[in-house]
């Protein structure tokens, strides 16, 4: 297999999980962020309740779904490694009149990488805001959903 192939394909072009079994033990720290745009009036209205809605804190439950997220990867992502994890952090705030950033960190000691929870922990963060604001517009564009950072592995990423 060439470093450039796809990981989870066989030799025989079938889906395969990665065998992990050989690799070593270390700390693998991923952050993934998203934005979502929600437009004015749904930030001001936000805001302007303490972040509260008719469903709960929107901003506290959002961040729960996106914990609750990233330990179910493995269930969500078929090829994905049930992982322990050491850390998982959903911080959201608002960034400008229109938009909130939704981060994710995850930490875990092991021997594959987080990035995949990083990633759904965010999008599931979004898609519970999403959730928590169609009543008010359903003019809402969950967008930019990226990894940021990833280490301990094999090839460190760093966006800027």
């Amino acid at each position: 297999m060439s470093e450039h192939s796809f990981s989870h394909i066989s030799s025989k072009g079938e889906p395969s999980m990665v065998d992990v079994g050989s690799k070593e033990v270390t700390e693998r720290v991923a952050i993934a962020r998203g934005i979502i745009e929600l437009g004015e009036d749904i930030v001001a209205e936000i805001v302007q309740n303490g972040f509260q809605t008719k469903k709960g804190p929107i901003f506290q439950v959002a961040t729960i779904a996106g914990i609750m997220g990233t330990k179910r990867t493995s269930d969500l992502i078929p090829l994905c490694h049930p992982l322990a994890l050491n850390k998982s952090d959903i911080d959201i705030k608002v960034i400008n009149l229109s938009e909130v950033q939704i981060e994710c960190v995850v930490k875990v000691n092991g021997k594959t990488g987080v990035e995949m929870e990083a990633l759904t922990g965010v999008t599931i963060a979004a898609l519970t805001i999403y959730d928590m604001c169609k009543a008010m517009s359903h003019d809402i564009i969950i967008k930019e959903i990226k990894l940021m950072h990833k280490s301990g592995g094999k090839k460190d990423f760093e966006r800027t």
